[in-house]
């Protein structure tokens, strides 16, 4: 029961999204304020066409589970291989092609593909709120940062309703001076559980021209939570090397 709850109430977030673009943009979504278009390139929004593939392990722990999912991930061909658990506790490893997921079994489509977008919108989401189109991103000025003290730059990010594994996600990110998140809000949409998330970003690492929070401390529906990040490397083009975020 414990490994089931990781495998489907764990993916907290998808970020309104039914897929992670596989070739993502390297310009901005139309409308994006100032302050998130700044945010995007700080962490590698015009740089990112040069990622070749991205190899992370997500860590999840929350009272009575702990979760690692290892991805490997090619932007530019959209392979992805996975690399962690299946339901019963057992070892699964595979490769798929995300235009290619109606072929795929039961398996990859309603468990692992939905796990690889909910922990790839905690790595990358201040590109994502970029790169999506369809979110309506606003700029809301100077607020109080809802963890720490003092407060920052609030910019929402909200999904459109009717698409994506979980449709009307809304993400409030505090952006700091130096155009990195420092706490977010999420809100889930639909009454799937858990539909509310506060945490810290923290612990920056640079993989390559991506700059990646590695650690999130939080609350998710008020039970503790922590979201974090290892083994992140990228493989930019031009090389058949990996180079590890420090």
């Amino acid at each position: 029961m414990i490994r089931l709850l990781a495998l489907t109430v764990l993916a907290l977030v998808s970020g309104g999204c039914s897929k992670a673009p596989e070739s993502p943009p390297v310009a901005k979504a139309p409308e994006l304020p100032p302050a998130a278009e700044q945010m995007a390139k700080a962490y590698g929004l015009d740089s990112f066409g040069q990622i070749d593939g991205l190899r992370y392990t997500f860590n999840a722990e929350f009272p009575g589970v702990k979760l690692a999912r290892t991805w490997e991930w090619e932007p530019k061909t959209g392979q992805v291989t996975y690399e962690g658990k299946d339901k019963e506790g057992k070892p699964v490893k595979v490769t798929y092609l995300r235009s290619q997921l109606s072929s795929q079994s039961d398996t990859v489509k309603n468990e692992i593909d939905p796990g690889f977008v909910n922990d790839q919108y905690w790595l990358l989401f201040p590109l994502h709120a970029a790169w999506d189109g369809s979110a309506k991103v606003t700029d809301e000025g100077m607020q109080k940062l809802p963890l720490g003290e003092g407060s920052a730059e609030k910019i929402v990010v909200k999904y459109p309703s009717d698409a994506g594994y979980t449709p009307g996600d809304t993400w409030e990110l505090y952006v700091g001076t130096d155009h990195r998140v420092q706490e977010f809000i999420y809100h889930r949409g639909g009454p799937k559980k858990p539909s509310l998330v506060t945490a810290t970003w923290a612990d920056y690492k640079k993989a390559g021209p991506l700059d990646i929070s590695t650690d999130h401390r939080g609350t998710a529906d008020g039970a503790p939570l922590r979201i974090f990040f290892s083994d992140v490397a990228v493989k930019v083009a031009g090389s058949d090397n990996w180079v590890n975020a420090q």
